[in-house]
């Protein structure tokens, strides 16, 4: 079924009747006004997306129509049609911004073909909408993982992404929860259609049913104009529910009626709205547990879990790791409009790959992006860090003092001598008379130096 509502204004009873029919046979949703005032009273409402008028009505004429449903802020498109045709009336409703001009007596294949090209046009408007806001927001945002975990994720993706069944995906926050949303609408049928995320938890409470299911015009104060709803935005293609969990149990009723019903009710309004699209939702709460305590209700749970995917924090990906973090180099210098490529200092890597990232891929996104604020030159270097969790301090202390030489002349040689041997035991497997062979020194020798080094390093 189509998404378009459209309204049919005729004084013509005949007309109208057989108007209605052909519109409603070919999937759309219908209603009729006889008079230009009762036209206007249901443009006014917010919730017609094509009006067909006639030019000629007892009361208003077409014309006066369009201009006042205009002046009152409605943004329907307007299809005219008239047995009278004339240049002048034609010219005066295109200048109003009427779609076309039909002439009676009509012929159906005429308005419906008139409709199809309508819908396109709203739909690529609204398409274009959200292609600006993806590219705005979401350009790159996925790459392929190497990480078991995420070939798992990504397996169970492709599996699920063809059926209509919901889905509910689990995890930490920060772990890409919406990213993979997106990878699922991408491989879905409905890919060519709309994908909407909302944030259930970010929207007061008082707005959150107009925000999913719309309004009409004057439905509560400030209702200045209608909206269409997520649900209506969306139709044909995916929504994100994004922190589901953060729903109050009333607007989870409402929610569980529209996935079950596959309509929806705008504020205001006495007539419902079919709509079909493919839910998904995500949280990082203990979904079981918020049921077992009445904060979430079963019914709608078990609607929502009928595929899940859990994703994996990352500290479980750390095969990922360096990719990730020279992938969001690369973008965040981008976003922040840095005209030249960004290295990463083996030092620096070395503490990013030792964090233990409790905050995941979000946390590790922002401290990329302030690193490379505070960085100078085209190189991120350990002093570009903040203080890290779940690193020693110690450990960085001698990064820091491994990769800025300070001290006097010995100081420095001494520093640089125990950097070497560090490096050459790394690289013989702890070896100490491969080390020193490989340095050229004797094996005692390396045993002084090491014993001469700060804290004890001798007994590395």
């Amino acid at each position: 079924m189509s998404g378009l509502r459209v309204l049919i204004v005729d004084d013509e009873p005949a007309i109208r009747q057989i108007l209605v029919s052909q519109v409603r046979r070919a999937g759309y949703e219908v209603e009729s006004a006889e008079d230009g005032a009762s036209a206007l009273k249901q443009l006014d409402a917010g919730d017609v997306d094509v009006c067909i008028c006639d030019l000629r009505l007892p009361d208003i004429d077409g014309v006066e129509i369009m201009r006042r449903a205009r002046q009152a802020g409605v943004n329907s498109t307007f299809l005219m049609m008239t047995a009278y045709a004339s240049v002048e009336t034609a010219i005066e409703a295109m200048r109003l911004g009427a779609f076309d001009y039909l002439t009676k007596p009509l012929r159906g294949s005429d308005v419906l073909h008139r409709l199809s090209q309508i819908e396109n046009m709203i739909g690529l408007e609204a398409e274009n909408r959200r292609l600006k806001a993806l590219v705005d927001e979401q350009q790159g945002e996925y790459f392929r993982s190497g990480s078991g975990p995420m070939v798992e994720v990504e397996r169970l993706a492709a599996k699920v992404a063809p059926t209509a069944g919901t889905v509910l995906i689990t995890g930490a926050s920060g772990t890409g929860k919406s990213l993979i949303a997106r990878r699922i609408h991408e491989q879905s049928p409905q890919r060519e259609r709309a994908f909407l995320s909302v944030n259930c938890g970010a929207i007061a409470e008082n707005l959150i049913e107009s925000e999913f299911f719309g309004h009409v015009k004057g439905a509560f104060t400030g209702a200045d104009k209608a909206k269409k709803g997520l649900f209506c935005e969306a139709h044909e293609g995916t929504l994100l529910l994004d922190e589901v969990c953060e729903l109050p149990l009333p607007l989870q009723v409402k929610l569980l009626h529209v996935l079950e019903e596959k309509e929806v009710r705008a504020v205001g309004s006495e007539r419902t709205r079919a709509v079909d699209v493919r839910i998904l939702s995500a949280t990082n709460r203990n979904v079981e547990q918020m049921v077992a305590d009445g904060q979430f209700r079963e019914d709608l749970y078990y609607r929502l879990n009928v595929l899940r995917i859990t994703m994996p924090p990352l500290k479980d990906r750390v095969e990922d790791l360096p990719q990730i973090i020279r992938f969001f180099l690369g973008r965040e210098s981008s976003r922040l409009g840095l005209k030249h490529t960004f290295e990463l200092d083996p030092l620096a890597e070395e503490v990013l790959l030792a964090h233990d990232w409790p905050g995941n891929l979000r946390e590790l996104q922002n401290m990329i992006a302030r690193a490379l604020v505070m960085a100078d030159g085209d190189s991120v270097t350990i002093r570009d860090l903040p203080r890290l969790v779940g690193v020693r301090e110690r450990e960085k202390e001698e990064a820091v003092s491994r990769s800025e030489p300070s001290g006097n002349l010995r100081d420095r040689v001494r520093d640089f001598e125990v950097t070497q041997i560090r490096q050459a035991l790394a690289a013989s497997g702890g070896d100490r008379q491969v080390a020193a062979g490989e340095l050229g020194i004797g094996l005692s020798t390396l045993y002084r130096k090491l014993e001469e080094s700060e804290g004890g390093v001798g007994r590395v």
